[in-house]
């Protein structure tokens, strides 16, 4: 469901069979991404840059159709993307932006579906953050009736306060990216410890999310932890979708798909719990 969401809102597409197809190179591409690397047909690795390559071949394809047929009326993220790169003032290159829209649907893809799995159990558990985040989102359609509108704007959007913080909270706690990679660019020294120039380093976001020096009572689901606090970027402190300039390209997208769903979820449905 999210991956047709994503394809549709990126690329628009419509057609059961292609959306079906292209989910399949995701599903080989996320099986084989972490897998011993043995580029042999058959085994998992192939499979994933199998994929890959189908997923990209399709998406230069699209992008190809584009350039000899403009599209007329309502754009896509496509659009816009292409319109940057054919500008010839970018230093967004075909390839770079290829790659940004492979990766946008896998961010919707696996850490959305994974993260509004976490955040179903944790609201479960804890009636008060349900109980608020409900409020938020009726308070929503009450003055979306006084106002005649239809559909989530960006401006009910913006003003999901304790969602954004229901969001930020869950992928505290839930740490979908087990590991950040950066190279070293030159030699860096971290208490007594050199790292030398041309290193790979891993950061481990679970041990800063889980700090009890900068959490109180790190290991609870506590929403409220964050009012007051920015909660659209990267810190040293929070890094669910890293940071710098290697910040996620679709960390956005990703918190936008669980505000619909959480919208949807808390105004239409209502938990039953069974002893």
């Amino acid at each position: 469901m999210l991956h047709g969401f994503a394809v549709e809102k990126l690329y628009s597409f419509s057609d059961p069979e292609m959306i079906r197809g292209h989910k399949q190179s995701y599903d080989a591409f996320l099986r084989g991404l972490i897998s011993f690397p043995l580029n042999i047909p058959g085994t998992a690795y192939w499979k994933c840059l199998q994929g890959r390559k189908w997923a990209v071949k399709t998406i230069k394809k699209l992008m190809d159709e584009r350039r000899e047929s403009p599209r007329m009326g309502e754009r896509d993220y496509l659009d816009f993307v292409m319109e940057e790169i054919d500008s010839g003032e970018s230093p967004l290159t075909e390839k770079m932006a290829t790659d940004l829209l492979f990766l946008l649907p896998f961010a919707a893809f696996e850490s959305t579906s994974s993260t509004i799995v976490s955040a179903f159990h944790y609201l479960t558990a804890h009636p008060a953050a349900l109980a608020e985040l409900t409020r938020e989102h009726e308070a929503i359609l009450k003055r979306r009736e006084e106002s005649g509108s239809v559909g989530i704007s960006w401006r009910e959007y913006k003003s999901m306060t304790f969602t954004h913080m229901v969001t930020n909270e869950t992928l505290r706690l839930t740490n979908i990216v087990p590991g950040i990679f950066r190279k070293v660019m030159k030699d860096v020294e971290v208490k007594g410890y050199l790292i030398p120039a041309g290193w790979t380093v891993m950061v481990y976001p679970t041990a800063a999310h889980l700090n009890p020096s900068v959490y109180d009572d790190p290991l609870s689901f506590n929403p409220w932890r964050w009012e007051g606090q920015k909660v659209n970027s990267g810190s040293e402190n929070f890094m669910a979708f890293g940071g710098g300039t290697r910040f996620c390209s679709g960390a956005e997208f990703v918190k936008l798909c669980m505000a619909i769903f959480f919208h949807h979820l808390v105004t239409k449905y209502r938990y039953v719990q069974f002893d």
